[in-house]
Formats: C-alpha cells, sequence, structure tokens
C-alpha cells in the first residue's frame, strides 16, 4: 500500500525542500533530503554501569545480579539504543572486544528501511565499569534482616543431629534455585530449644518453612512486627517458627492403644497407618500430642530373608544373629528377599511399608 501511494505522489509531486521529483518519503522529501533529517538509530558513545566490588553483581533497571559480559553487553544496547518508530525490517549486529576488568567495547552494527528507504549505522560504543555498593551488601554490612526463622521441635529440644538435617535443606534451597542478592543469611545460632537465623528476605523465609513442612512435617506460625515507617509504610519483620514433630516417616507410634506406622505428611498432620492390618487414617496435630514414640527409624533394622512361608518369616536378629520368627507383614509381596523389622514389646516385629528402594 505504500508502495503504491509513493508511486501515485512520484507521478506529479515533487520534493518540498529541493523540487526533486524523485522517488519521494510519504512526507514528500527525496531520498537526499529524507536522509538528511531522519536517522535510524541513535546510540550513545560511552554507557556507563556499575558493579558492587564485594560480590561482583551489576546494578541492571534498579536491581542488582550477576551476568556474563556477552549477556550484559546486549541488555545495554537494548536499554540504550533508540530506533526511528517507522523503521521496519530493523536488523542489530554486535561484537564484544573486552579490553580490561572495567571496560568493553561494542562494534554495533543497526541496519532497516525507513519509508521503503534502506539505512546502515555502525557505532562503536565502550562500556565503562565503575564500583558502586550494592543494596545487599550495604543490608548484610549493617546487619539488616527482614525475616527470623526459628527452629523447634513440640515439646522437646532438637538433637544436634536434627538442626544439622533442617539447616541443610536451606543450602540445598539456595543452590537450586536462581541466585536472588536478598537471600543471605545475617546471623544464626543455637538458642534455648532450638536454632534461630537472621534471614535477608521474607520470601526466602517462607520459601523455607514449605520446605521444612514438606519434608518433616510440622507446622509454621507466621507473625510479623512493626519495626519503623518509611515513606508513611509500616515496615515489618516476619518471624517464621517452625515446630518438626517429635516422630518422622517410618517411625512407629502408640495412639489410643494402637500401634500405628507413620505414612507421610500432610498440612494439618500425619498420614498414618495401623501396623497389625491395612488400614490408613489421617491424624491432626493435636491428635498426635497424644502419641508415643514406640520404635523410631533409628532402631529399625533391614534384615534378609533366611526361610519363609505364606505367614511367616526366619531372619537373624541384629542383637544376637540368632535365628528368630517374625509374622510377615501384611502387605509383604512374596517375592522380597529382605524386610524391614523392629524390636517392640521384646520381640521383633516386620513392619508394613517396606519397598526394594528402602534396601539400596
Amino acid at each position: 500500500m505504500l508502495s503504491q501511494r509513493l508511486r501515485d505522489m512520484s507521478k506529479d509531486a515533487f520534493c518540498i525542500v529541493c523540487g526533486d521529483t524523485t522517488t519521494l518519503s510519504s512526507n514528500r522529501l527525496c531520498e537526499v533530503c529524507f536522509r538528511k533529517r531522519v536517522n535510524l538509530s541513535k546510540m550513545p558513545k560511552v554507557i556507563q554501569q556499575f558493579r558492587c566490588p564485594k560480590c561482583e553483581c551489576y546494578e541492571i533497571r534498579g536491581r542488582w545480579s550477576k551476568m556474563e559480559h556477552e549477556t550484559l553487553a546486549d541488555l545495554r544496547i537494548r536499554d540504550n539504543l533508540e530506533i526511528d518508530d517507522r523503521a521496519d525490517d530493523v536488523n542489530v549486529d554486535f561484537a564484544l572486544q573486552v579490553i580490561d576488568d572495567r571496560t568493553n567495547r561494542v562494534h554495533l552494527d543497526v541496519s532497516g528501511t525507513i519509508d521503503n528507504f534502506f539505512f546502515e549505522d555502525s557505532y562503536e560504543v565502550l562500556i565503562q565499569t565503575s564500583n558502586a555498593i550494592c543494596t545487599p551488601c550495604t543490608r548484610k554490612d549493617g546487619a539488616y534482616f527482614e525475616a527470623i526463622v526459628q527452629l523447634r521441635s513440640a515439646g522437646r529440644k532438637l538433637s544436634e543431629s536434627e538442626l544439622r538435617e533442617l539447616r541443610a535443606t536451606l543450602d540445598e534451597m539456595l543452590g537450586g534455585m536462581e541466585a536472588d542478592p536478598m537471600f543471605f543469611i545475617t546471623k544464626e545460632g543455637i538458642v534455648t530449644g532450638g536454632w534461630d537465623l537472621q534471614l535477608g528476605s521474607k520470601s526466602m523465609a517462607r520459601s523455607w518453612g514449605r520446605i521444612l513442612t514438606k519434608k518433616f512435617g510440622g507446622t509454621i506460625k507466621e507473625t510479623s512486627t512493626v519495626v519503623g515507617m518509611r515513606d508513611g509504610i509500616e515496615i515489618t519483620r516476619l518471624t517464621v517458627s517452625y515446630r518438626k514433630p517429635a516422630y518422622a516417616v517410618g517411625d512407629v507410634v502408640k495412639l489410643n492403644n494402637d500401634l500405628w506406622l507413620i505414612d507421610s505428611w500432610q498440612k494439618d498432620g500425619p498420614i498414618i497407618r495401623r501396623l497389625k492390618f491395612f488400614q490408613r487414617s489421617g491424624a491432626t496435630w493435636r491428635d498426635m500430642e497424644k502419641a508415643r514414640i514406640i520404635c523410631s527409624t533409628s532402631d529399625q533394622h533391614i534384615v534378609d530373608i533366611m526361610n519363609r512361608d505364606s505367614s511367616a518369616a526366619e531372619v537373624m536378629s541384629p542383637q544376637d544373629y540368632t535365628m528368630t520368627t517374625v509374622a510377615l507383614p501384611y502387605d509383604d509381596d512374596i517375592k522380597s528377599t529382605k524386610l524391614r523389622i523392629g524390636y517392640i514389646h521384646d520381640v521383633w516385629v516386620a513392619l508394613p511399608g517396606f519397598t526394594a528402594e528402602d534396601a539400596i
């Protein structure tokens, strides 16, 4: 449509500047006059950027992030290159030359068409880097924190091994997610009854809390405290209190005079499996306050089946290595060559829920 309009205009039209009657632009300028007045692109000769000397993060659109040189150069070009709104078929190519730790040179080529006139621009741009302490590092140095996470257990003190296991999940979480400069630990240490951590981000605290309850069960309680005002808005600090249950998946507990196996976790409490026959049920955290651990997973053993029939098996006692007979669990698959057993009420008992993966 545009080409047809230009051809129609060129039959009896002329350039409004010089009078030339050659091919005209949409605003009635010949190519020479059009090029004098129109630029395909604009690009500054120098781009200034800031890098934190402590964490090597760059300031990018108001945030601080780590980024490779090529990716960062591409981003700086996008942020600084101006293209005429009328341009079509625009193509941008660049080559990066690293001069030193603080200076890069970008060789930039831009091409495109405006009113069917082809344009090409070339630039040499210096990207210069200056030091600036980023906001997260400033906050770290100033002992800043947005959240406190409290690791506790219901009615008892967490053991050192439990604390190590709980704490390790935070490192796993941070290692498996995209880096966030606000995901830092300001302070941590043992306190009466557990372990406290001061974290740089509320979202970091909440994310970790979800992982803890999914893996270990238990409950999360959140509270917010106003610690100041900024521009008329309250500044709050979040406290996430995690309570780990006294029992773990696989533990045998006594509840309402019956023996149950902790099978898995849900939000309101564990899923429990009856020991004597197949029955799975949900219990609330309040229900489980009455539960008592009879045989924890640390006291259970995986043993080889020496002999078996349809209802029982002979295994070697882990205590004195003598042969003992145990009743097969109700979910025995007949083919299994191993059992998981626990010492309950002075006898060895084969436990349900054993899988081949447990033996690895």
